[in-house]
């Protein structure tokens, strides 16, 4: 776990370097191994994002940082935590694909669902699963599966893969809600179409309506596809407990849908977006790191 990832500090906000220090005690009750990850290879992370747009947040973070918009604000060290943590995801899925781990979870923030190909948005400057899905189809993984169980619909993810037909995208989510997309009817585009499958939930949906759309919707269509790689992007906010969203699960719900995408493909390289309950996110990544260890 690089230090990195408490340097990169918005000031007061929801998304707060004590998010790590959470993170961190899950790993320390549960005893799970720790590796420190580098920085993405700039190949990977142009893969995603033009090099004018990475070039732009380098440069603003170089020069003490600011507020990208009124969500998403960086400190000097926030582009090169956001670097390393999509070096996290990246060397995960090498770890994953050469036998060495049967499944990774990467701690690393800023998170990233919500950036697109040339915008940063939603607290999220580097879209570490796009990143991470790009590195496995250039590693030869026919087809990569990117299930998002954040409560925020990751439309970063979604417009990154829109019409390519080899990376799945499900998302579950509460809707309406931010950032305003993830409707039933956004499918993916052109060769793509069929290949974004998105299940959105109301605000106050229960853990057993959530469950039951994980189990009939999201895992049917993820097993149709036949994933060489599954990668989540595991967020936290949909726990019953977190003040920003409206949705039911409990800590222990999160260990069960970690132990049921075990069964998916090769993985999950699993990483961190949202959630923000300090409690709930210890107690959420520690049912987690359960599941997988």
């Amino acid at each position: 776990m690089s230090d990195l990832f408490r340097q990169h500090d918005p000031g007061p906000h929801p998304e707060r370097p004590a998010r790590i220090d959470a993170v961190m005690h899950a790993v320390r009750a549960t005893q799970a191994p720790v590796e420190e990850p580098g920085p993405a290879a700039q190949v990977d992370l142009e893969r995603v994002h033009p090099p004018a747009f990475l070039a732009a947040i380098r440069e603003l973070c170089e020069a003490g940082g600011g507020s990208i918009d009124l969500d998403t604000v960086v400190s000097e060290r926030s582009y090169d935590a956001a670097v390393v943590a999509s070096g996290a995801a990246t060397a995960a899925v090498d770890a994953v694909l050469a036998g060495d781990l049967e499944a990774a979870f990467c701690l690393g923030r800023p998170p990233g669902h919500h950036a697109e190909a040339a915008r940063a948005m939603g607290f999220c400057l580097v879209n570490h699963a796009a990143v991470a899905a790009g590195h496995a189809r250039a590693a030869g993984v026919e087809r990569v599966a990117v299930l998002d169980w954040d409560a925020h619909h990751g439309n970063g993810t979604q417009a990154i893969f829109w019409d390519d037909p080899a990376v799945l995208y499900v998302s579950l989510h509460q809707y309406p809600f931010y950032p305003g997309t993830g409707s039933r009817a956004e499918r993916g585009g052109g060769a793509g179409e069929g290949a974004t499958v998105n299940i959105p939930l109301a605000a106050g949906t229960s853990e057993r309506g959530f469950r039951d759309a994980f189990e009939y919707e999201a895992v049917p269509a993820l097993r149709d596809f036949d994933p060489g790689l599954l990668i989540v992007s595991a967020g936290f906010d949909a726990h019953r407990d977190d003040p920003l969203c409206n949705l039911g699960l409990s800590s222990a719900a999160f260990g069960d849908l970690t132990r049921a995408v075990r069964e998916i493909g090769a993985g999950p390289v699993m990483i961190l977006e949202g959630g923000y309950d300090l409690t709930a996110l210890f107690e959420s990544v520690t049912e987690v790191l359960t599941a997988l260890t």
